[in-house]
């Protein structure tokens, strides 16, 4: 699976009626990393009257990494809003936060919507983007005369080497995309005479 993902964190601002949004885009690659993000932000705006958030902390479609909040704004007025705007945006380990800081003017619920809405989009409409593959590690031993025949085919087959261990023979950790694995293995096999097999457990 491939998705693109946020390569900066990005900063909006917007003053709307008085109060002050400020809207927080960061590339966050799990539910960890975008509760501490949160609390990052939370920690730079201790005066806010507001911290809202929204996350898809995984893969697009992953809905286990779906999360938002609406930090005490009335229900489905922020936190909501945010979550749409980053699942129309088709980023994949994004997080938004945005801060309020209240100007006395109340907004209404469809005013909070927008005014929520409108920051995310904007930030949105900043992030540079940048291409995500999901890989697998699998493990590979060969002799030292094969180690050009698996480095020619990794190259071939875009596979990266995440690391090699030259001992009496050479092991390989690899790193895969599921795409690529079935064509890599028979590669594989076929250049060796059979010698050559992946293992997904370490050695």
């Amino acid at each position: 699976m491939q998705y693109f993902i946020p390569k900066h964190t990005v900063i909006f601002e917007e003053e709307i009626k008085k109060s002050r949004f400020i809207t927080y885009i960061a590339h966050t690659e799990n539910l960890e990393e975008a509760k501490d993000f949160w609390q990052q932000v939370r920690l730079q705006h201790p005066n806010a009257n507001h911290h809202c958030w929204a996350t898809i902390a995984g893969a697009p479609t992953y809905s286990q990494a779906f999360g938002f909040s609406d930090d005490g704004e009335p229900s489905g007025t922020a936190g909501k809003p945010m979550f749409s705007c980053l699942q129309g945006s088709g980023l994949g380990e994004v997080s938004a936060v945005v801060v309020r800081y209240f100007g006395g003017v109340l907004l209404g619920t469809g005013g909070l919507v927008r005014a929520y809405t409108s920051g995310v989009q904007q930030a949105l409409q900043q992030v540079e983007k940048q291409l995500k593959i999901e890989r697998k590690s699998f493990y590979l031993t060969c002799d030292y005369h094969q180690i050009n025949l698996v480095q020619n085919l990794c190259a071939k087959f875009d596979v990266v080497i995440n690391s090699q261990d030259f001992q009496a023979q050479v092991q390989f950790e690899l790193a895969i995309s599921n795409d690529k694995l079935p064509a890599f293995t028979q590669a594989l096999k076929e250049n060796s005479s059979g010698q050559l097999c992946l293992s997904a457990t370490p050695f």
